[in-house]
């Protein structure tokens, strides 16, 4: 699946003269966590999120960083940290740059994206204009859509189940070390075998699981012994 297939469409969005007390009304009354701020050419040019606007003198939020903190940053860092927590307009608190996806960019790539940046949210955007976001609950919402739909081409009979559940487990890197001997009876894995640890059973069991006929796992497998 790629990002256009997952994105919310049409996108609020605020302009960088709007102040910031509107934007927080919008952002309550639309319920949404973040808004892209666009410039009079419709160019995303800056993100404004819940994180941007809990630190105002109005909450009394506005403390300064510690003094420690404080020796790290330059007057240049702590004159933005100013302009940061009590600017007025959005082109004073909002967080640049812009991290952005193309519409065909893969899922895994977007989420490799936002755990790397450590964000919620990516612009998915095309021929330099906002075509839409992609956030944390979109991906939730997809996870949820995939699993209501129904199971397609399930095996009905153990031998392919066995055959399947040694092909996912081969296809798996981390599991090379592991020998594993598998059996099904009307749907159950019997699971025999060693392995290097326990994140590796772990592991081993919710593959096993994830595949299409399984209805329930017995678990032998035993750890190697060190030494």
């Amino acid at each position: 699946m790629k990002a256009r297939d997952v994105m919310t469409p049409n996108v609020v969005t605020v302009t960088a003269d709007m102040r910031v007390p509107e934007i927080a009304t919008l952002m309550i009354e639309r319920r949404i966590s973040a808004v892209p701020v666009v410039d009079p050419s419709e160019h995303v040019v800056g993100v404004i999120s819940e994180g941007d606007l809990i630190r105002r003198p109005e909450l009394g939020t506005d403390r300064p960083r510690s003094r420690w903190l404080q020796f790290f940053m330059s007057d240049e860092d702590r004159a933005r940290d100013f302009t940061k927590t009590h600017g007025l307009v959005a082109k004073d608190v909002m967080s640049q740059p812009v991290v952005s996806v193309s519409p065909d960019a893969s899922l895994t790539d977007v989420v490799n994206l936002m755990t790397r940046r450590r964000i919620k949210r990516v612009m998915v955007i095309e021929h330099g204009k906002l075509v839409g976001v992609v956030t944390r609950a979109d991906l939730l919402r997809t996870l949820h859509a995939r699993e209501a739909l129904p199971t397609e081409s399930v095996p009905q009979d153990d031998a392919s189940i066995r055959e399947r559940i040694l092909k996912t487990i081969d296809d798996e890197g981390w599991a090379a070390s592991a020998i594993i001997n598998v059996q099904v009876t009307n749907g159950t894995a019997y699971l025999w075998g060693v392995v290097d640890s326990d994140e590796q059973r772990k592991a081993i069991l919710v593959a096993v699981e994830g595949v299409p006929g399984v209805r329930a796992i017995e678990d032998h497998l035993g750890k190697v012994l060190a030494g």
